[in-house]
């Protein structure tokens, strides 16, 4: 008897089985494992597709910490969409690959939400319009700086249950960060709902724990967090408090600029002493 993969398992393994399947028996076109060729045309006729498995081997060396589960879950936030084989195996073609470096590199560089990394990407944002941190433009300037949004949330809100579905958090990792204070949620009818932020917040959390990082570890962040929204609070305190829409609406936008440029100081602060950890 011969027994069969789950899909999952499959697809970790790259396409060498997908490639199998596409290619005659005989045939003296030679492929690359985790590349398939446009159905029903000659090879190079149109650019050529990877599994899921193949665009990580891709994008490993540029990101580290990418993975299947990752990519999955940037799918089901709809900022992905592979089409899918008969076999039900994920295709990302090159066009695809690129969005998600582009994805990638909006959460790294400029530490973006997922639901302004989809404005952007809505707005026609491209992985070529920002040069590497640090690396000088075109025109001479630095390039930008993350951005920071600071409207209120789309307005959904997700269960406990839905939470640990999405992020692959543990119960108990949601409890610690709970207790201390990390996220809060909202109660709805006696049960605890997150926002967009929140669930954010959660997954980068289970990211830390799979290195042994508890909840308990992440109230520094917690604390950092409040001294620098308390910061930049007494800067625009006057301003965010008057009554004029004009004023106000002025005072904000110069409260998101405040928070990326603070963003943008933290992230050197920690790579230089992270340099010294590893000299």
């Amino acid at each position: 008897m011969t027994s069969s993969l789950p899909q999952a398992g499959v697809e970790e393994l790259g396409l060498e089985r997908v490639s199998e399947a596409v290619t005659p028996a005989g045939s003296s076109s030679a492929r690359a494992p985790g590349v398939v060729s446009g159905a029903g045309r000659e090879a190079g006729a149109r650019p050529k597709s990877l599994t899921i498995g193949a665009v990580c081997k891709a994008l490993a060396q540029e990101f580290p910490d990418i993975s299947i589960s990752k990519i999955r879950y940037l799918e089901d936030q709809k900022l992905l969409t592979p089409r899918r084989t008969p076999g039900g195996y994920r295709l990302y073609t090159q066009g695809e690959v690129a969005r998600l470096r582009t994805i990638l590199r909006m959460q790294r560089d400029e530490f973006l939400p997922l639901r302004v990394i989809r404005q952007e990407l809505a707005a026609g944002r491209s992985g070529e319009e920002a040069p590497a941190p640090g690396r000088l433009a075109r025109d001479g300037m630095r390039s930008r700086r993350p951005s920071v949004s600071v409207g209120e949330p789309t307005g959904a809100l997700y269960s406990m249950e839905d939470v640990l579905e999405d992020t692959k958090a543990e119960d108990k990792l949601v409890r610690e960060l709970e207790e201390y204070g990390v996220v809060k949620g909202e109660m709805r009818g006696g049960a605890r709902y997150f926002d967009e932020t929140e669930r954010e917040i959660i997954a980068a959390g289970a990211e830390l724990a799979r290195y042994g990082v508890g909840g308990r570890n992440l109230r520094v962040f917690r604390t950092s967090a409040d001294r620098e929204a308390n910061l930049l609070q007494q800067i625009l305190a006057p301003a965010l408090r008057s009554r004029n829409p004009q004023r106000r609406k002025e005072a904000v936008e110069a409260l998101e600029d405040l928070a990326a440029v603070a963003t943008h100081l933290k992230h050197l602060l920690l790579v230089r002493d992270l340099r010294k950890i590893v000299r």
